[in-house]
């Protein structure tokens, strides 16, 4: 779960009244974007997850979904199968972060087009 500090002086109250802290705490660690990225194409299972990020350890993933679902981001149904059967899908809210992942997705590919037009010049420069 994201940790929220709601006790305290001013500094705990910043994070309690500022609306770009609070999701940020939400998403903060290193794969719940990409948890969530992939999530906001369709409901996953575990193992699917785990596959779709493979330097990822079972623990880390476990944790992480979670944190995310004590967060109202994820949704996590059980079904009563042998063996037991889990799908992971994105709540209304976890819907909402829909436009923030589309947004971060537009401006790294403005980035990767910059970033490769920069090699490529700097190629060419050094060929001459």
């Amino acid at each position: 779960m994201a940790r929220f500090n709601f006790e305290g002086g001013p500094p705990q109250l910043q994070d309690l009244v500022c609306p770009l802290t609070l999701t940020q705490n939400v998403v903060a660690w290193r794969w719940k974007i990409i948890i969530l990225w992939h999530l906001s194409q369709r409901t996953r299972r575990f193992n699917e997850l785990q596959r779709l990020l493979p330097r990822i350890s079972k623990g880390i993933l476990t944790r992480q979904l979670r944190e995310l679902e004590e967060d109202g981001m994820v949704h996590r149904e059980v079904y009563k199968e042998d063996p037991p059967k889990v799908e992971y899908s994105l709540t209304d809210l976890g819907k909402n972060f829909n436009s923030v992942l589309d947004a971060m997705k537009d401006l790294g590919t403005e980035f990767m087009k910059i970033k490769l037009e920069e090699h490529h010049n700097s190629t060419q420069n050094q060929q001459r």
